[in-house]
């Protein structure tokens, strides 16, 4: 009887390190040094008969996880609803009063940004009640915050279709994108590059990066493209129809994925 009782705690106590749950204290109390030896001979056994328990129980494990992850992603998503369409420190593309918004956070030098760019256009062009945000998220390298500085300080000069056009040449730029090089599409854009050198050192200019930066932080993002719609965050290029889904499913229910 106290072989079966110490082979049942045993068995708790697998399930309860796998998957880091402390055993109730009370029962570890109630046991004599005798017994607590008897319980981690019993642990040994148990698990060198089955090692498959432990894989399942980081199965589990992983699951439960994810998806505390996915609900403190949503709770970010819901906090920080204002500073994701910021124009402080956005680019509003699309329909500004659309009744479903896509944010991407992206970065100049990234290859699948810029895959996803054309998505991102036609996704813009074809639905007319759709708002496109667009947040420089600068996270590969010095060259890439070069050009995020100088595309923000564009910003200030060049409005809706004029710095859409000027983003949409920067992200079809075949290799590295540095600040030389966005300057030089900036002056093709019919950007005051003078201005643009004054203002890409300037405070305001590095405060919507380290602001975007920190945002992305909170949001838990380790990579771009990056995009929000409704409640949740999609990561990679995952392709048009993907993010059309999503953004139908909103229109339909209120959320990303809708359920039944």
């Amino acid at each position: 009887m106290i072989f079966s009782s110490l082979r049942r705690l045993a068995l708790a106590g697998i399930a309860a390190c796998a998957l880091g749950v402390a055993v109730a204290p009370a029962q570890a109390q109630s046991l004599s040094a005798e017994q607590r030896s008897a319980v981690v001979e019993l642990i040994k056994e148990t698990l060198l008969k089955n090692p498959e328990l432990i894989q399942e129980a980081l199965v589990e494990l992983e699951k439960r996880n994810q998806v505390a992850q996915v609900e403190a992603q949503r709770n970010a998503l819901s906090a920080e609803k204002a500073s994701l369409t910021d124009p402080a420190t956005s680019v509003i593309a699309g329909n500004p009063q659309g009744d479903v918004t896509l944010v991407e956070f992206m970065d100049y030098n990234c290859g699948f940004c810029k895959r996803a760019m054309e998505d991102v256009r036609a996704l813009a062009k074809d639905d007319p009640k759709l708002k496109v945000v667009i947040k420089d998220f600068p996270i590969l390298g010095p060259d890439s915050v070069e050009a995020s500085r100088v595309a923000i300080a564009v910003k200030n000069q060049l409005q809706g279709q004029k710095y859409w056009d000027f983003h949409l040449k920067l992200m079809a730029t075949k290799g590295r994108v540095n600040g030389a090089k966005a300057m030089e599409i900036a002056k093709e854009a019919g950007a005051d590059i003078e201005r643009v050198k004054k203002e890409i050192d300037a405070p305001a200019t590095r405060a919507v990066i380290e602001q975007t930066v920190a945002l992305g932080d909170r949001l838990g993002l380790t990579g771009t493209p990056a995009f929000i719609v409704g409640d949740e965050v999609v990561f990679g290029a995952v392709g048009q129809a993907a993010l059309k889904q999503k953004i139908e499913a909103v229109r339909k229910c209120g959320k990303a994925t809708c359920s039944g």
